[in-house]
């Protein structure tokens, strides 16, 4: 019994720690399992953190580039701006003279150079064919053999020659062939840029003696050399009066859109949209008569500097802009400022620190009240009014030295052309004198209502430029027979002394080629001015 006892608590002690051991081991397991959940939740907080921050990194990089492109826009804005305000002072640092020599294109030709069919091949080398010399016994018993071969050699020696001499004299064909062609090609380009630096000479002494087509080339290069913003049109059309010394100039101005209508770009996080701000109405105006205004300053600077000769006086400038009427849907090329400047004038300025428009007020300019409405102003000389003969687009007519030339017409005949032109310009001719200086004095009438008046009429029949004394006869003229305006025409020019004292006055002075055209367009005389033909 007693050892029964003692197996049943040696069983009893197995199986106690078999549950210890179990026990001990459903801990562990435990312990483990929660391990491998704490392990998984860190895990999935770590990667929702990740994914939470690599959102934001997301979202913050999105927004950065958003407002990022939003500063770029403005950044555009305000660097069109600036570059609107500089466009006077941006050619003030520029020398506008075109040196003509400058234009010659330098000789630059290649040296000749065959390649491969340069370098000649070399001759045959006689080591390669010559057999090798008998020794030892050959040369007692070997010489019969060694003489065959050393013949076969130099046979093969000689056709190796000969088969040489064909290909280096091959060569020689085909290298002197290339020099040729080459020779003919510098040559060629030799009397190209003969014929380039021949014109150009050509062209400057034209320069030199005022030759109306070589002078309309010449500032027409000028003006093209000008550099402004791709989208200014840059459009012009140049005519050179000789006898006044005068450069009439229509240059295309850009249109209202040139100025950004957009004031500045904000981005709206909360809507993840851009919005603008819109400029003004009274800021786009104020910046386009700004633009107006330095183009036009910014022009005559660089024909007045552009010109070392002395071939310009006075340059007479109509800024239009070409367009499209909003109300008809027809073309329309309105003028939005004009003016007259001498050289004297325009030397006496200091372009750097000027206000456009009150510089432009000075000279007596014209400038639109509306030019963001297309409000046109008069021209103070209508390009068309150029004589055909002048302007860079007409060429001469072939039949132009059989007009008949208003020099040779006895004072009687001048009288009745002047009376005939202005009778059918709508002018109701009342009275006519003929004049002691060869020309004529009208008095007449526009029948118009409100613009219409008495008008003195003085035709002077010149070769010499009118003297400034000539206006101010007309200008007491028009005071005293109480006027409303007073009309010179010329069959030459005049000077800047009398543009300058005609500014502002009821005064309208007309040239030569003015003459001319006004007779075709009204009168439909076609008539010329030659004082080399009066003999």
């Amino acid at each position: 019994m007693a050892r029964r006892r003692g197996v049943i608590a040696q069983l009893q002690r197995a199986h106690a720690q078999q549950v210890r051991a179990a026990e001990q081991a459903q801990r562990a397991y435990y312990r483990q399992q929660q391990a491998l959940r704490r392990a998984a939740e860190q895990a999935a907080k770590a990667a929702q953190r990740a994914s939470a921050h690599d959102e934001r990194e997301r979202k913050r990089l999105y927004l950065e580039a958003r407002a990022a492109e939003v500063a770029a826009d403005n950044a555009d804005l305000q660097a069109r701006l600036e570059e609107l305000d500089g466009l006077l002072s941006a050619t003030l640092a520029i020398d506008d003279h075109i040196d003509l020599e400058r234009l010659k294109e330098p000789f630059r030709f290649p040296p000749f150079d065959p390649g491969p069919h340069g370098v000649p091949e070399p001759p045959p080398d006689w080591r390669r064919f010559e057999p090798a010399a008998p020794t030892g016994l050959g040369k007692m018993f070997g010489q019969s053999k060694y003489q065959q071969q050393l013949a076969a050699a130099q046979s093969q020696f000689q056709l190796a020659q000969s088969q040489h001499a064909a290909r280096e004299a091959d060569r020689q064909r085909r290298v002197a062939g290339m020099y040729a062609q080459y020779e003919q090609a510098r040559q060629a380009k030799q009397a190209e840029l003969a014929a380039q630096h021949a014109e150009i000479d050509r062209w400057a002494a034209g320069l030199r003696a005022g030759s109306p087509e070589d002078v309309v080339e010449y500032f027409g290069l000028v003006l093209s050399n000008s550099v402004y913003p791709d989208d200014f049109p840059q459009n012009f059309r140049i005519a050179y009066v000789p006898e006044s010394r005068q450069i009439v100039v229509e240059y295309e101005l850009p249109a209202l859109g040139v100025v950004p209508a957009v004031l500045d770009h904000r981005y709206v996080k909360t809507r993840d949209e851009v919005t603008s701000k819109a400029r003004t109405a009274k800021e786009i105006k104020e910046r386009y008569t700004s633009v107006v205004t330095q183009v036009t300053l910014r022009t005559l600077h660089e024909l007045f500097e552009a010109d070392r000769g002395g071939l310009v006086e006075t340059v007479a400038y109509n800024g239009v802009v070409d367009t499209t009427d909003p109300r008809t849907g027809q073309s329309i090329r309105p003028c939005l400022v004009t003016v007259r400047a001498t050289r004297e004038q325009f030397e006496a300025l200091n372009l750097g620190k000027v206000d456009p428009a009150a510089c432009l007020q000075y000279l007596s300019a014209t400038v639109s009240k509306r030019p963001e409405e297309l409000a046109p102003v008069r021209p103070v000389l209508e390009f068309d009014m150029v004589d055909k003969r002048f302007v860079d687009e007409v060429d001469v007519l072939a039949d132009l030295d059989e007009r008949p030339n208003l020099l040779r017409l006895t004072p009687t005949e001048f009288e009745s052309l002047i009376q005939n032109l202005f009778t059918k310009m709508g002018l109701d001719t009342k009275q006519t004198r003929p004049s002691r200086d060869g020309g004529v004095d009208c008095v007449a009438f526009d029948e118009r209502p409100i613009f219409g008046g008495k008008v003195v009429i003085q035709a002077k029949r010149y070769r010499n430029t009118v003297d400034v004394s000539a206006v101010r006869d007309l200008f007491g003229t028009v005071q005293n027979e109480g006027a409303s305006k007073g009309i010179l025409v010329t069959t030459s020019g005049y000077g800047p002394a009398s543009y300058e004292f005609a500014s502002g006055k009821p005064l309208e002075l007309l040239d030569g080629s003015n003459l001319l055209h006004l007779l075709a367009e009204h009168a439909g005389i076609k008539a010329r001015i030659d004082p080399n033909d009066l003999d």
